[in-house]
This record gives C-alpha cells, structure tokens and sequence, in this order.
C-alpha cells in the first residue's frame, strides 16, 4: 500500500514539475493573457455583485517607459538586475522587523511577485511560498530579466480592475505607458503596496511622500541597464 502511495505521488510530482516547466518556458514569448488574481477579482465581484471585469493591456517592454521600469526596482526591489531571484539581505531584514513588532513587510523580489501573480494564488501559506520560490528558480533559469519586467509590469494589480502598466497609465494619467514621466512612474509605484487603496493621481500626502522618495532613489540609482553590473 505504502509503496503504491509513493509511485503515485512520485507520478504526481514529476508530472507538475514537467507541465509547470513548459507553462513556464510557453510564457517565456507568449503574453500572459489572465492571471489567477484576476480571476479572483471577477469571482468576488461575481458574488459582491459589484466590479465583474477587468482592465489588462499587453505591451511589449520597448513600448513601456523606462521611467516606469526605474521605478518599480528603486520601490519594491533594488537589487533586481544583480540577484537571481532571491534577496537574501531583504529577507534577512524583513524577519528582524517582523520579530521586532513592526509593521509587516515582505523581502519579495520583482522575480518573486512575478511568480506568485502569473502562476499562483495571492493568500499566504507555506504551500504557496514554497511553489513561489520554485517557480521564481525555474523562471531565472529560463527568462531574462528583460521578459520578468515585461511580464511583471503587464500583470500586476495596479488599482481595482487595472492590471498591467498599460491599463494603469491610462486609467491614472491619460496616455500611453511609454510616455510616462518620471513623476507619474513614481507615482504608479507608490501605491502598489496596496493598489485597491490607494491612488496614484490625485495622490494622498502618503503616496506623495513615498512619490517623493521614489524619484530621490531614482536619481541615486542612475541609468537603468539590465545586465547586472
């Protein structure tokens, strides 16, 4: 019986990791077209009966601002273009905070949230942190860092219904995502700690002092190029 047990999870496993692996790889060149969240989003609204829908434009990364692009890495991960994957030091920092009875923060990498918004659900578990981290190990091993930007800004949530930065910049500031400015690319940024909440135009006196500090890192952080060094 035991034995029996183990064949069919040995089966089990080996099959996710094959299928899993070529989802991954498939995502590698073609746009992600939903993401679990969304659907999420639809099924609550389904049941709220509220918000049934949702905004989501696919834009390759050369049609995106790089103004955007700067200010995702100086707001939820500086390290980007250097780690792979995994910020050990943020982690490192995140735990002490936590520990201390400070306010909770996570140590997610860009490539981490990519992973958890295209291949997973968004409630917390150790089930869902171990998966993240293994799709977030395959998805360095086989995209750039290019294509986790392209996909990260085309699949995040970035307001209620808005997902994607092309939904977003239209939705809060009227144009194309390749326009934005630096300001308004700050802005966007600031409130995706909590985009159901917050607003990225007109902006509260929270989101224009985080504004603030994003465009400051962005300066310090200077050109953006994304082969490490």
């Amino acid at each position: 019986m035991l034995r029996q047990l183990f064949k069919f999870f040995y089966k089990c496993v080996l099959w996710f990791l094959v299928l899993s692996f070529f989802w991954i790889l498939l995502y590698k060149w073609l746009p992600v077209p939903l993401t679990p969240l969304m659907v999420i989003r639809y099924a609550e609204g389904q049941t709220s009966h509220t918000q049934t829908s949702w905004n989501h434009d696919w834009v390759p990364l050369d049609r995106i601002s790089r103004n955007i692009q700067l200010a995702v890495i100086c707001s939820e991960d500086q390290h980007f273009v250097r780690h792979n994957g995994f910020d050990l030091k943020a982690i490192e920092r995140a735990i002490s905070e936590n520990k201390k009875g400070q306010r909770i923060r996570g140590g997610s990498t860009i490539s981490q949230q990519t992973a958890k918004n295209v291949f997973l659900w968004p409630q917390r578990s150790w089930l869902r942190k171990g998966l993240e981290t293994y799709f977030t190990f395959v998805m360095e091993l086989v995209w750039s860092k290019e294509r986790i930007m392209e996909v990260y800004l085309n699949s995040i949530e970035m307001g209620k219904g808005i997902y994607g930065i092309e939904a977003a910049s239209r939705h809060w500031f009227g144009k194309s995502a390749g326009k934005l400015t630096k300001d308004e690319a700050a802005a966007i940024a600031a409130i995706l700690p909590n985009p159901r909440n917050y607003k990225a135009n007109p902006a509260s006196h929270y989101i224009q002092v985080r504004k603030a500090w994003i465009v400051r890192q962005m300066g310090i952080y200077g050109n953006l190029t994304y082969d490490g060094k």
